[in-house]
């Protein structure tokens, strides 16, 4: 007892600091563990620790299992934590990315239109091009068709569209996010873009408000337009639009407009064949135009029959019968030579109405059935005969003798050429040139009888020869004009003067710039064909100038004026006595000249052969007193033609448009002397002179008479002293 006391004897009490470090004890779980420690097996404890005294700490027997607890308590902190942080960014990132979207949006509506232009725009501005009766010629601008009324269309027709280029139009807000998916996932396993997103909504918003560039902007204005659309239109009146504005190929803007460039009706009768073909044209109008590719179209068309079967918006049945037997009654892609004269007008407008802000109607004087006539003239012509003479190219300009141009061709193909050839072309005329010459000679006292001689002539090295190399000595004007013979109209020329020439050939109508030179009589300086023809109307009209003209009212298709041609002051630009004077000379190259196969049975016709150098350019400008027509052919890149001449196709081009033209026509004469050109004149010529024929035609022997032909036996040079002695004084040194 006594030693169990002395065991637990009193312990005396302890301050400050051993105090505080009197109770501690260091356990393995206080351990910083080393890199060989091992977890060791808690051991039983043995007796010997049992048996220590009340005053010692106890033992710790389940520190490992403390130890367990507390690592699943720290590591469902970790975790909390974790989640804590990534639901803290999360929210950061998503409050940016709004904050992006919002800015995007921002900046994207900044950039749109203003809000008040944000309005349907009114459609763009079309030229009706109206012949002399009322019909329609052309159309330029965009073609827009009338608006049609949903309801007024067959109903096949609107859902063809819906569904090849929107299945899910009254689902969506504007923009289809299903649509877009699966786009995407489409475009992805193609590798390429196969299939767009954009909804019926969208592609409207781009046609009215947008450009066409693809741009991630551009396509970010047209998802906020769709939804503004959305909200402003209803789903009907949305899809009218698109169908009234939507582009379908060949200035086609509309249904309307596309059926009736197509298929020649109205969008309110088309077949679902043609419906199917319409909706078809979407995708690439330019490419799949069934006027330019009609396997194309046709293909694409069977695509949205199919898609419509697929849609229940149409049955099987139909869409089979649709693809098996389509009924497609498409119009040839136009080339007609009409639109030269369109493209004519397009030049001359600004000048007559300025600016066009609205939809006008052009009213001209040209003759649509002359106008096909002259058209299959030049194109069967050369379709015959381009490849035997080397000709690729022809124009035609036809017009009264006041000026209205009735009919105008300026190639053989406008589809193949846009290039006028009877407007912006210039040629040299040739031989067509000489009436100007010959009228100055007149102008200046000289006569259809007055003798000239025809021999070689030198002119400072250059030496002219006639188109057959023979010379015919002395001969009458009429004669020499009527044979084209170069040598007399070379001297005659310079006999009056190169410059009174050019001032004659102004004074007609001639606009274009000319070399005062001793070539000019041979036709070297170029014009173009309507301005020839328009210079050689004041001989068909008794001597008056005339301004070429095509355009007679113009007014806006609601009916109001915009400018109508006034009468003009026409100027006496040919004394009479010479209009009859040169109207029986060139009446004469019909008759026994270059032209003698032009003929019009029944009219008193006159004219005028042109050849230029190397046989560039063939021309015939013939005339009566109903109508003045001019005939160029040639190639545009001035290589010379197989011997073509004015005497050959354009006289046969000619002949038969001015046959034509000249049916059901009362027969007129053409203006003649009123008084004749003197007694001494006829003196002078009598002995040449043969009387007319008994029970010849009128038109041989009218308006004067006529000299006979020149031939090789009645060829007499000149005396030294004569007409040459006088040329070579004034080209070489004498009297000037």
């Amino acid at each position: 007892m006594a030693w169990g006391k002395k065991k637990g004897a009193r312990k005396e009490p302890l301050f400050g600091l051993p105090a505080a470090l009197a109770d501690l004890r260091l356990t393995p779980a206080d351990r910083v563990p080393g890199g060989d420690d091992k977890p060791k097996k808690s051991a039983k404890p043995t007796a010997k620790r049992k048996g220590e005294g009340a005053g010692d700490e106890p033992p710790r027997e389940r520190k490992a299992p403390a130890s367990r607890s507390g690592a699943k308590r720290r590591s469902k902190s970790r975790f909390g934590a974790g989640l804590g942080r990534l639901v803290y960014w999360g929210a950061v990132l998503s409050l940016w990315g709004v904050i992006a979207v919002i800015g995007v949006v921002i900046y994207v509506g900044a950039h749109l239109p203003p809000i008040q232009s944000l309005e349907i725009p009114k459609r763009p501005p079309t030229i009706q091009i109206v012949g002399i009766d009322g019909s329609l010629l052309a159309q330029r601008g965009e073609m827009a068709g009338a608006n049609v009324a949903l309801k007024d269309l067959p109903p096949y027709l609107p859902k063809a569209f819906i569904a090849i280029e929107d299945r899910r139009f009254y689902s969506h807000f504007g923009i289809d996010p299903v649509g877009i998916l699966r786009a995407l996932v489409t475009n992805v396993l193609h590798r390429g873009v196969s299939q767009g997103g954009s909804t019926l909504t969208q592609q409207l918003a781009k046609n009215l408000f947008l450009t066409q560039e693809r741009t991630m902007q551009r396509k970010l204005q047209e998802a906020e337009l769709a939804i503004w659309l959305e909200r402003k239109h209803s789903k009907d009146e949305i899809l009218e639009l698109y169908l009234n504005r939507v582009y379908f190929g060949s200035g086609a803007y509309g249904v309307e407009a596309a059926a009736q460039k197509y298929f020649g009706k109205s969008a309110k009768t088309v077949t679902v064949a043609e419906a199917a073909m319409l909706a078809g044209l979407v995708k690439s109008p330019s490419r799949l135009a069934p006027n330019r590719n009609p396997e194309g179209a046709e293909a694409r068309a069977q695509v949205v029959l199919a898609t419509m079967a697929d849609a229940k918006f149409i049955t099987d049945a139909q869409a089979k019968a649709s693809i098996g037997h389509p009924s497609y009654n498409v119009k040839p892609a136009g080339a007609g030579t009409v639109n030269y004269v369109a493209d004519w007008i397009g030049e001359v407008l600004d000048d007559l109405v300025g600016q066009i802000d609205e939809s006008i109607k052009v009213e001209t004087t040209i003759d649509p059935k002359l106008q096909s006539v002259a058209e299959a003239a030049i194109i069967d012509e050369l379709a015959a005969k381009s490849v035997k003479f080397n000709v690729s190219q022809g124009a035609l300009v036809a017009m009264t003798p006041d000026g209205a141009v009735r009919a105008m061709v300026g190639g053989r193909n406008y589809s193949e050429s846009q290039y006028n050839r009877a407007v912006t072309a210039k040629r040299q005329p040739g031989s067509s040139f000489k009436p100007f010459v010959y009228l100055t000679a007149l102008e200046q006292g000289l006569t259809p009888d007055t003798m000239r001689q025809d021999a070689p002539i030198e002119v400072k090295g250059w030496r002219p020869e006639n188109y057959t190399h023979e010379y015919f000595g002395a001969v009458t004007l009429t004669q020499a004009l009527a044979m084209s013979l170069n040598t007399v109209a070379i001297r005659l020329g310079l006999e009056v003067g190169p410059k009174n020439v050019v001032r004659t050939a102004h004074r007609l109508g001639i606009s274009s710039k000319l070399e005062p030179n001793a070539s000019i009589a041979l036709g070297t300086s170029e014009v173009s064909v309507v301005e020839l023809v328009g210079a050689y109307a004041p001989f068909a009209n008794g001597g008056l100038a005339v301004a070429p003209h095509v355009v007679t009212r113009i007014r806006t298709l609601g009916g109001k004026l915009l400018y109508m041609r006034q009468p003009e002051e026409r100027n006496q630009v040919i004394d009479p006595r010479y209009v009859g004077m040169m109207n029986a000379m060139m009446r004469e190259t019909l008759i026994s000249g270059t032209a003698k196969k032009a003929e019009i049975p029944g009219w008193p016709a006159a004219g005028k052969t042109g050849t230029s150098q190397d046989y560039r350019d063939a021309w015939f400008i013939g005339y009566t007193a109903s109508l003045v027509t001019g005939v160029w052919l040639g190639n545009d890149d001035n290589s010379p033609t197989k011997k073509a001449t004015g005497g050959g196709l354009p006289v046969e081009v000619w002949s038969r448009f001015m046959k034509a033209a000249h049916e059901g026509v009362p027969v007129a004469a053409l203006p003649s002397s009123p008084s004749g050109w003197g007694l001494s004149n006829l003196a002078q010529a009598a002995a040449q002179v043969s009387p007319p024929t008994p029970g010849a035609p009128p038109q041989a022997n009218a308006g004067g008479y006529r000299p006979p032909p020149p031939t090789r036996a009645n060829v007499r040079p000149e005396a030294a002293a004569g007409l040459d002695g006088w040329l070579m004084d004034r080209l070489f040194g004498g009297n000037r």
